[in-house]
């Protein structure tokens, strides 16, 4: 394990799970204990990028660090991360229509192609969220 501060991960997986939901994050902490090489990634993620960055304490909020990521994934072209993270906005009271304005305001910023594929993937997942509300 790479852990370095087991309160901090612990935290992080915490945040994660409330976040993206366990259906998407067990199956990779689990294949992170089974494998090492994949344990080492996911043990980074949970307490770095969960524990420690989602994990903070002050003045942005779920709602607000899901808006800021979808935007960031956007700019990066990250398909896969932006679904799990769409689905984790709405998780987090973000709206479709709050969505899609964070969408065309990172096209602004990211350009067009990255805008339409964010947009397809985005569209892509709350499609799959709103048929699981039906």
């Amino acid at each position: 394990m790479t852990i370095s501060d087991k309160k901090t991960y612990e935290k992080g997986l915490q945040i994660r799970t409330d976040v993206l939901g366990s259906e998407y994050v067990k199956p990779n902490i689990d294949k992170g204990k089974e494998d090492p090489f994949h344990g080492a990634i996911q043990d980074v993620v949970t307490e770095y990028c969960w524990g420690m960055g989602w994990g903070r304490e002050g003045v942005l909020n779920k709602k607000q660090r899901s808006m800021l990521t979808i935007a960031i994934l956007t700019a990066l072209g990250k398909p896969a991360e932006l679904k799990a993270h769409t689905r984790g906005a709405l998780r987090n009271g973000v709206s479709v229509e709050e969505i899609k304005e964070v969408l065309i305001h990172a096209t602004v910023y990211c350009g067009i192609p990255a805008g339409v594929d964010a947009f397809r993937n985005a569209k892509e997942a709350i499609d799959l969220w709103e048929d699981k509300k039906t």
